[in-house]
């Protein structure tokens, strides 16, 4: 999900967007009690559905958030549930009143397990406490869907008349096999572009928690795992032969993991870097500013890889995540296996990486495979009229705020959009620190302050990208 602090594209588009003039609209002022209200009470609502796999809960919470939007006007014939298996795809249409392109709005409802014992709270029982809402799914993405939900309601509560349709998507399994996703992806391609509130966000500083800047997803790296297998005859343990899997298997992973993949650029991922380099103390600042302006700079790349968090926006990574092998204690391994987990820099084929790890492997014994399909997208276009819209909605909550396009390292919806040439932005409206994100893990919370703004900061980019 997403604050995921990444990478983006045209440096030159980042500062003329922040330099656009404001345009007044003739919209009332929001409610920003209701919005505030309704956003937090969607979310209490939606923390109680267990959406993970296995659960069978997502329908339900489809259904619920489409009784939602029918008490907030929305007609039957507006809205579509899907089921698909044990879960299912959430869709609704704000009918526009001319021809162009639909804008589509996308989050989803699954979420990941959480065992109970684990944890301090009941995670799926939301709980508000100390400014945040806490709870299985508070941030990833249920605070997403109750901000959208939220502005759609009141966007037609106010009378507001888009000139093209908004259409609301909410996929059921992103966390697991995003088969919906895909399915959401080839219905909806003709579409202008997609919001999407599982990335993006404003990061708040650690010490006085003002802002310090907002990022904006425009890519992601292409998630590609690889098998690495050897069989051999084996034989009884008393009988050593030359040939053995787990130490071939062995061998190869420490080639693999002796080599560094060399590092890449493209003008957003220099963009964020620049950006970034405002922020980020010396010597670390130092090393950004010299890899946006020389990606070549091998001692930058250097510094910047050893930071976990810069590792994966300067280049394809591969890790080893799993091993398996030998069948009994006292027999010679007939089979070893390892899975390498590969973040592909946008633009590289998944079978060059393959290439390159046959190469590095350097023995025929041990076979190399792609597992399943992996989807590959490139990254999307700054647009001007997505960042002006976005540059009013940041500025209405902290005017002048620096706008940061970045690259997620990690997989959100929009891949599946953006493989279909569709541009696709993560727009998220939770404004928080670092420290108090815990996507997937225990003790996940969302601040109650920021939920109500996310809900207007959609409002506001559908104003002015429908008008």
């Amino acid at each position: 999900m997403a604050l995921n602090w990444g990478p983006r594209l045209l440096a030159v588009a980042l500062v003329a967007a922040s330099c656009l003039p404001h345009h007044t609209h003739a919209a009332s002022p929001p409610d920003r009690a209701a919005y505030a209200g309704q956003t937090l009470e969607i979310l209490k609502r939606s923390v109680a559905f267990r959406t993970f796999k296995g659960a069978g809960q997502v329908p339900a919470y489809a259904r619920y958030l489409a009784g939602v939007l029918k008490a907030g006007g929305f007609r039957d014939a507006d809205i579509s549930i899907e089921p698909y298996g044990e879960t299912a795809t959430l869709a609704l249409r704000y009918r526009g009143t001319g021809a162009g392109k639909p804008i589509l709005l996308s989050g989803h409802m699954d979420v990941v397990p959480a065992d109970a014992a684990d944890w301090k709270r009941d995670p799926f029982t939301a709980v508000v406490e100390n400014g945040f809402v806490y709870g299985r799914g508070a941030l990833d993405n249920k605070a997403g869907i109750a901000a959208m939900a939220t502005a759609l309601i009141q966007l037609k509560r106010e009378g507001f008349k888009p000139r093209r349709d908004i259409i609301m998507l909410l996929s059921g399994d992103e966390e697991t096999g995003q088969s919906t996703t895909r399915v959401l992806a080839e219905r909806y391609a003709n579409a202008e572009l997609v919001l999407n509130s599982d990335a993006g966000g404003g990061m708040l500083d650690e010490r006085t928690g003002k802002p310090l800047f907002y990022g904006i997803q425009a890519a992601e790296k292409t998630y590609a795992d690889f098998r690495l297998v050897v069989t051999n005859p084996g034989g009884h343990s008393s009988r050593p032969s030359p040939y053995n899997a787990i130490y071939d298997l062995a061998g190869a992973l420490r080639r693999i993991a002796a080599y560094k993949f060399p590092q890449q650029a493209n003008e957003l991922t220099r963009s964020f870097f620049r950006a970034t380099a405002a922020q980020a103390e010396e010597p670390l600042a130092a090393a950004m500013r010299r890899f946006a302006d020389n990606p070549a700079d091998a001692e930058a790349a250097a510094a910047l890889a050893a930071s976990p968090e810069y590792v994966g926006q300067i280049g394809t990574t591969c890790v080893a995540t799993m091993l398996a092998g030998g069948h009994a204690p006292n027999a010679l391994p007939q089979r070893a296996t390892a899975n390498l987990n590969c973040r592909i820099f946008p633009g590289v084929p998944v079978e060059t990486i393959r290439q390159k790890l046959v190469e590095l492997v350097a023995d025929p014994a041990v076979k190399v495979e792609t597992v399943d399909a992996p989807v590959s997208s490139d990254a999307s276009p700054l647009r001007k009229d997505v960042l002006a819209a976005l540059r009013k909605a940041v500025d209405a909550r902290a005017p002048g705020l620096p706008i940061v396009p970045h690259m997620s390292a990690g997989t959100t919806d929009s891949l599946f959009f953006r493989a279909k040439g569709i541009p696709s932005y993560g727009v998220g409206g939770v404004f928080m620190k670092a420290s108090d994100e815990y996507s997937h893990g225990l003790d996940e919370r969302v601040p109650v302050e920021s939920l109500g703004p996310s809900a207007e900061m959609f409002a506001t980019l559908l104003r002015n990208l429908t008008k």
